[in-house]
């Protein structure tokens, strides 16, 4: 099973091509559609007079594929999108099957199906080789990592820059939504002029960058202050609760504690503080550039901001500022 996943091209979104049989697979809709659309879009650019039809899979009536696959009065080139291949009939099945033994002249068809066992015969023919494919995988993108590497592909592609810290406001704004992620970067594109920056994002889209107290801690604790102080202060114009702000930080920093120093691996770490090993992996990352000097002072800043905010100090805010400082210090005084 698995040589015949191999027996075909797998490409990614952006690299779609022209192929008899298209397959687009995978739960990420909004970049399916980006790659059927891009198809459709070299082919027009290739011969204006592409004829365009559609077929829904799970309302399929029998002989429709053949239907639309026979020659035309003018021979013009066909693009057959096929939708909801995941819940496709039994008829659709055989038929496409059979279509595959001998796929129509110029024509083009793209089968889009977003996960699931239904189907599965037809996909693994396709996969073997039948109909001479190309699969395009469209995976969700869940990291952050992920998100960001996609929106700096939507400027780099329309030559613009934007600053990593800009980029990180984007992508915390729009992490729940590609494709709002995606005109997000569409519209800057278009606007900016110069180079984009926080403050161009802060601009455009204040009223969405969502901003958890998880984001605050891990700018602070990377050495972005800057950044850190903006989150901090978009956090407490949203109705954020400092208490909480300060339990992130104290929750990232005990997991940088027990951490610091142990060449132990990541499994007998977690197994022995009770974490998940990715936990054990961001904090020894989140270690980077600090000492166990800093590391205690900054816990100390910890503790004594702590107090303020419950009754100690006169100025929350400023309690969270100069332990926001401290931290993206790495625990060094403030100069």
């Amino acid at each position: 099973m698995v040589a015949a996943r191999t027996q075909i091209p797998q490409l990614s979104w952006d690299r779609v091509r022209p192929a008899p049989i298209i397959l687009v697979t995978g739960p990420e809709h909004f970049l399916a559609d980006r790659a059927i659309r891009l198809l459709r879009d070299t082919l027009k650019t290739e011969d204006p007079s592409l004829e365009v039809t559609e077929i829904e899979a799970d309302h399929y009536s029998p002989g429709e594929l053949l239907t639309l696959a026979s020659p035309s009065l003018f021979n013009e080139p066909r693009l057959i999108r096929v939708s909801n291949v995941e819940k496709c009939t039994d008829a659709f099945i055989t038929e496409t099957i059979h279509y595959l033994d001998q796929p129509a002249d110029d024509t083009y068809l793209v089968l889009r199906h977003a996960g699931g066992v239904r189907g599965k015969k037809l996909l693994d023919a396709i996969r073997a080789g039948a109909g001479s494919g190309i699969e395009v995988a469209c995976l969700e993108l869940k990291k952050d990592v992920e998100k960001s590497e996609f929106a700096v592909a939507e400027f780099a592609a329309a030559s613009k820059r934007i600053t990593p810290s800009a980029l990180r406001m984007l992508v915390s704004a729009f992490a729940d939504d590609l494709a709002e992620l995606a005109s997000a970067c569409q519209q800057l594109i278009a606007d900016a002029v110069e180079e984009i920056t926080e403050v161009t994002v802060d601009r455009y889209y204040a009223g969405r960058v969502e901003t958890n107290a998880f984001s605050v801690a891990d700018a602070a604790i990377a050495g972005r202050r800057g950044e850190a102080l903006v989150l901090l202060r978009h956090a407490l114009a949203s109705g954020a609760d400092p208490v909480p702000l300060v339990a992130a930080f104290a929750a990232k920093l005990r997991t940088m504690a027990r951490v610091s120093g142990s060449r132990a691996s990541s499994a007998a770490l977690a197994q022995q503080f009770g974490l998940a090993p990715w936990q054990v992996d961001r904090a020894r990352r989140d270690l980077q550039g600090w000492t166990e000097a800093g590391l205690s002072r900054a816990i100390e800043t910890l503790a004594d901001t702590d107090a303020q905010l419950k009754g100690l100090g006169r100025d929350p805010v400023y309690a969270l500022e100069r332990m926001i400082g401290i931290i993206a210090d790495r625990g060094e005084p403030l100069r």
